[in-house]
């Protein structure tokens, strides 16, 4: 029988800090301890998903608000603006994955995305791409909002998004020393021999780093900033303006549709609080049906592979294998401990793979997504899987 997660205190008072250790179908993980070498300490302080500023809410302007260029908007490069003043048409609906765009992004849909994502329907990756994430997101925002949730902007699903939000969704942001600190791990290793052998499981490079710090793909991140050094300090970038951390919601149930690839969250009043895209089990290894609990949840989770607990063995992976917290640890920034034995909610190396790709039974959230769910969901709170998984595209652990 796989045990299920437990507790255990190291001895001596300077090690008070009880160490959390769990096993999952994708893994089995635990929190870093307090005696972290000095390079997972930086990974552990390093990006948006690891910050503990507090959230910047921002609040609805008056009904009659008209979305006028702000002084902040007219600052902007001329790239920013036109996302900022930029209105969904019927030419920029969301659409399925299949129909592809020849510009690099759409000033709509990423402006779209942006709004969305700090309503707290995530898309998931900011990309100003057509694709299901996307269509979902904005689907379930209708639901909540009384509209008809076909997946499309409709002038009146735009007009409530906007009137909720009318701030801009492009700011600059100029490139400090301490983004370029890293330590940064270059090109990550897929024999899992090798990512074991690693201190920290952090970054690839700078413009990781900061495409994940404002939930932008790289290729958004290059298509605004063309030839831009994104490791010199000083430079002024053009981003996204997601939620500036997680948002403080409280959870009384949790839903996992393995039908769409989603993770719905509901307050007490049943109120929607937050809906996130996800990568659920697949056809082969599916993932749990039933309702279960959150038994516990570890920020900046190690990775353990143990063959004799999982059923599954990653390239490279030869008996047990240790491999060190980061944001490109295979279950990413955050790890949510499931009553039901082996299995969890967890953050992703790869935001723009998630509902794209099949995982090993676990449901896999971009890291800023696992991290504001993580912040928010407490032990005991009720997880119910629905639905029936989808084939989808190859499979990741």
């Amino acid at each position: 029988a796989i045990p299920s997660p437990r507790l255990a205190r190291p001895a001596g008072p300077a090690l008070a800090i009880a160490l959390l250790t769990l096993t999952g179908a994708c893994s089995q993980s635990s929190a870093p301890q307090a005696q972290n070498s000095p390079a997972q300490a930086k990974v552990a302080s390093a990006g948006p998903v690891n910050s503990a500023a507090p959230p910047t809410i921002v609040p609805p302007p008056p009904a009659n608000a008209a979305p006028a260029t702000t002084a902040a908007d007219a600052a902007l490069p001329p790239a920013g603006q036109a996302i900022d003043q930029a209105t969904p048409s019927p030419t920029s609906a969301p659409a399925p994955t299949s129909v592809k765009s020849a510009a690099p992004y759409d000033p709509a849909l990423v402006r779209l995305e942006v709004l969305l994502d700090r309503a707290g329907f995530s898309p998931g990756v900011i990309d100003g791409r057509q694709g299901t994430n996307l269509k979902r997101a904005l689907g379930a925002y209708a639901l909540a909002h009384g509209q008809a949730a076909d997946g499309a902007p409709t002038p009146a699903l735009w007009s409530a998004i906007t009137a909720a939000d009318a701030a801009p969704a492009m700011q600059s942001y100029q490139i400090t020393a301490a983004d370029e600190a890293g330590p940064f791990i270059g090109a990550i290793p897929k024999d899992y021999r090798a990512l074991a052998k690693l201190s920290a499981l952090g970054y690839t490079g700078p413009e990781q780093e900061l495409a994940e710090r404002f939930h932008m793909s790289p290729g958004l991140l290059e298509a605004l900033n063309p030839g831009v050094d994104f490791a010199r300090p000083g430079t002024t970038l053009l981003v996204a303006a997601p939620r500036a951390g997680p948002r403080p919601y409280t959870v009384a149930r949790i839903e996992v549709d393995k039908s769409l690839g989603q993770v719905r969250v509901y307050q007490a009043n049943g109120a929607v609080a937050a809906v996130y895209p996800a990568t659920v089990g697949s056809t082969e290894r599916p993932a749990p049906s039933g309702q279960f609990a959150v038994a516990a949840v570890a920020p900046h989770p190690a990775y353990f592979y143990d063959p004799a607990r999982l059923t599954f063995t990653p390239q490279g992976a030869s008996g047990k294998l240790r491999i060190a917290p980061g944001p490109n640890n295979p279950v990413g920034s955050t790890w949510i401990a499931l009553t039901v034995p082996t299995y969890g909610i967890h953050g992703a190396s790869d935001p723009s793979e998630i509902g794209k790709v099949q995982s090993h039974g676990c449901v896999r959230l971009t890291n800023w997504d696992a991290a504001e769910l993580g912040a928010a969901v407490k032990k005991g709170v009720e997880v119910d899987f629905v639905g029936t998984e989808k084939k989808a595209g190859k499979k990741k652990a």
